[in-house]
């Protein structure tokens, strides 16, 4: 699924690679968002991992409209929705 623009709610959401990818190898992330723009390397291990440990995953068209939907100034690569 991809989507163009959205608001992230419904949780704590965690901004960024490192961030995203830490939250979901410790089974706290309930739906990661990968910008398709991305890095092919950091989306491959990021898609690789949500399988791995049962993620919702959604494609967004832009890292600039990630960071929007995020409520950051940036764009970002992927963000992960924790549970609260």
């Amino acid at each position: 699924m991809t989507t163009s623009v959205m608001r992230l709610q419904g949780g704590h959401v965690r901004v960024g690679t490192k961030q995203t990818t830490k939250t979901v190898e410790l089974d706290e992330a309930v739906h990661v968002f990968v910008a398709q723009d991305a890095d092919p390397r950091m989306v491959n291990r990021i898609v690789q991992l949500c399988i791995q440990h049962d993620v919702k995953l959604t494609l967004v068209d832009t890292m600039r409209n990630l960071g929007k939907a995020c409520g950051i100034g940036v764009g970002t690569a992927m963000a992960a929705v924790v549970e609260e």
